[in-house]
């Protein structure tokens, strides 16, 4: 489990990939210094665990279906990425409930530059649309955000000076494809509702307060 709350941003040291499958070597400094074989790790939002670790270089086995549905099988050497640590239990829960599993991609449809703050717009399919509220979170490459708002095609964020120092949503150009995570709360009670409901019937305000929410 994660939260979305990056804590470095780690440079891919090398990509061996073949027809199916991927080994991704990470250099995670001072973040390995505590990790061992079989830890969790979430980059770019996708959870991942430590096949292998030489001092801070970890490296990961990536399969088919990670490769099919997340990024990451874009990732060169040099690459930057987003890295969060699995939470411990002391932890302080700052973000949201982040699995590391991804649902789909979206694309960076615009970016509007406010002195140090960036609202940015991300075209995505309706599947994941529909996971999505207005002030809810979402996992954009691992980082938690807040929703602000949506349209049919797309959705928004608003982006402080901090998320954008500390991740690699500083460095990114419009057209690129990024990892979404939608919110688990969200999907859950969406889930929970289209087994209530009858499938042709559309799902509205008026019967939500019917079924007392």
């Amino acid at each position: 489990m994660f939260t979305g709350l990056i804590e470095a941003v780690c440079t891919v040291k090398s990509v061996r990939q073949s027809e199916n499958t991927m080994l991704l070597s990470i250099d995670l400094g001072e973040l390995a210094d505590d990790g061992r074989i079989g830890d969790s790790i979430a980059i770019n939002g996708v959870c991942l665990t430590i096949a292998k670790l030489e001092g801070g270089i970890a490296s990961f086995e990536l399969s088919g279906e990670t490769l099919a549905k997340s990024t990451l099988g874009k990732l060169k050497p040099s690459s930057q990425v987003n890295i969060e640590r699995a939470i411990k239990a002391s932890d302080r829960f700052g973000g949201h409930f982040v699995q590391g599993h991804i649902d789909g991609k979206a694309a960076i449809k615009a970016i509007d530059k406010r002195g140090q703050f960036a609202d940015m717009k991300f075209a995505a399919q309706a599947e994941l649309l529909d996971q999505m509220v207005v002030k809810g979170s979402v996992a954009v490459d691992g980082i938690s955000l807040t929703i602000a708002s949506m349209d049919q095609n797309s959705f928004n964020v608003a982006l402080i000076p901090e998320t954008l120092n500390k991740t690699t949503l500083s460095r990114v150009k419009i057209g690129d494809e990024v990892n979404i995570e939608t919110d688990i709360i969200v999907k859950t009670i969406k889930t929970q509702l289209e087994k209530i409901l009858p499938q042709k019937q559309p799902l509205t305000a008026e019967k939500l307060k019917e079924l007392g929410f």
